[in-house]
């Protein structure tokens, strides 16, 4: 899978002609989703998206947001104390994919139901 720098250094008509593709390309991590659930209820700090998420090293956790907060999904807040506090917060873009998670839930609901 492309890198988000790459994805969002090419321009629009680069993008692949399926929008399914370029939304997995933007969201199509595990982490990704996971990071959009956890703050699609408001801000949180990286201690609480990383306790929250559960079984997720810090390294990736980073690297993750900062490719979200590249691509526009995400807004990174640091606060000039000691310790440093930095907080996520979903941008307006990231919050319209709500109802692709809602969908994403309701499936899963489903299908567990099913098993």
């Amino acid at each position: 899978m492309e890198d988000i720098k790459t994805i969002e250094a090419t321009p629009a008509k680069d993008l692949p002609a399926c929008p399914v593709e370029t939304t997995l390309m933007l969201i199509g991590d595990k982490w990704k989703v996971l990071i959009l659930r956890d703050l699609m209820p408001g801000t949180k700090r990286f201690g609480e998206l990383k306790k929250s998420i559960g079984h997720i090293s810090q390294k990736v956790l980073t690297a993750q947001l900062r490719d979200m907060e590249a691509s526009g999904l995400v807004n990174r807040k640091i606060y000039a104390e000691v310790p440093p506090r930095v907080e996520y917060t979903l941008t307006e873009l990231g919050y319209t994919l709500k109802p692709v998670l809602d969908a994403l839930w309701n499936w899963g609901e489903e299908y567990k139901a099913k098993q």
